[in-house]
């Protein structure tokens, strides 16, 4: 067996794409309307976690910008070493957040762009959870997926083969709410990669907030 089939298949396929995964996505107005929509909420000088890190770029560099810091975490090494590059004001971590420790209480926003769709539903619920957790009371939390009621699919992703496994709109705001979190307003879109070999996609933001106690 090779190496990289023994890698986590997220891994494999973001080490692939590179750059080229931001090129194609990171001017998305959906994703960068979810993050504006955190960063009004965050407190100054948040400490934030971007799950599913990816370049850096829009995620990571807004949150700097805007006067924050953050821990991006990323399984793809290649992505991470592109993200240390081009925001250096942020901290990188190369690891599978489904196994990274993640102190109670200790992120005032957290952000999962896409992040947990090669995760089964099991995982999913479970690290949203702990993300949960991870987020003081009062915090704030965008997930952002691509709907639908689906477990193991074999697609093509930007001329690339992945298995994703994702929920229907209802059952993945269910997911979030069973967590612990409030969700307060929800927003689907459709967009196109910019890439030669990609299609549409519908894309679902979740804007959560973890309530504070007797809220």
């Amino acid at each position: 067996m090779r190496h990289e089939d023994q890698r986590p298949p997220a891994a494999v396929l973001f080490d692939a794409l590179g750059p080229v995964y931001e090129k194609a996505f990171a001017h998305a107005p959906a994703h960068l309307s979810a993050l504006e929509w955190l960063i009004e909420r965050l407190p100054p000088a948040a400490r934030t976690l971007d799950v599913g890190s990816g370049t850096g770029r829009p995620t990571a560099a807004a949150l700097i910008a805007a006067g924050h810091s953050v821990l991006g975490v990323d399984v793809s090494p290649v992505m991470v070493e592109l993200a240390a590059r081009q925001v250096p004001e942020a901290e990188f971590r190369c690891g599978d957040i489904r196994e990274l420790p993640l102190e109670t209480e200790s992120f005032d926003g957290v952000c999962a762009f896409f992040s947990l769709l090669q995760m089964t539903r099991a995982e999913q619920s479970a690290l949203t959870r702990r993300l949960a957790l991870a987020l003081r009371p009062g915090g704030h939390l965008v997930l952002a997926t691509v709907p639908g009621d689906v477990e193991d699919l074999e697609l093509v992703f930007m001329g690339r083969p992945v298995r994703a496994t994702s929920f229907a709109e209802e059952d993945f705001a269910g997911m979030a709410e069973a967590a612990g979190l409030t969700v307060l307003s929800r927003h689907s879109a459709v967009f196109t990669p910019d890439h030669p070999e990609a299609e549409p996609e519908p894309h679902l933001f979740l804007h959560c907030r973890r309530d504070e106690p007797g809220r």
